[in-house]
């Protein structure tokens, strides 16, 4: 059991780091062409979609592992600054993937080309501010099979 928690662990954390390439990629899409006269492409909208998908992911991922550690009785978040933080992290993770799909449905809604870059570019942002609100930032911030 022990593998597999290192196993979900590392895959969280990997899945952290392509969350946040996605997210910037979505950003450096996507922000020039908020102010209009672009064309929403498919490659504009591959990294909104890519972003959502590893967010998804990532919410699974995290629950499996909330979910095992709580079978092990391992401690969730032992040595943080705050003992709400796991609740906040769960929380944060959650609204932070339901900010990514929004960025994902609305840009694919929008009437405008500008106004799907809007989308994309508003939800995502706010998607990024979340998600680094709830990095244990105390933490290893690269983990290869570690605890």
């Amino acid at each position: 059991m022990a593998t597999l928690y290192l196993v979900l662990l590392t895959l969280h954390n990997l899945n952290r780091w392509l969350i946040l390439i996605a997210g910037i990629w979505t950003l450096i899409r996507n922000v020039p062409g908020a102010s209009g006269g672009r064309t929403f492409t498919p490659a504009d909208r591959r990294p909104v979609v890519m972003f959502m998908g590893s967010l998804h992911l990532q919410v699974v991922l995290g629950l499996l592992l909330f979910a095992f550690m709580g079978m092990q009785n391992i401690p969730v978040f032992a040595g943080a600054p705050r003992t709400s933080f796991q609740w906040e992290h769960l929380g944060l993770g959650i609204i932070a993937a339901a900010f990514g799909t929004l960025a994902s449905v609305q840009a694919r809604k929008a009437a405008t080309d500008q106004g799907k870059f809007r989308a994309a570019t508003l939800w995502t942002a706010l998607s990024l501010v979340t998600i680094l609100l709830a990095i244990p930032w105390w933490r290893p911030l690269l983990r290869f099979f570690t605890q």
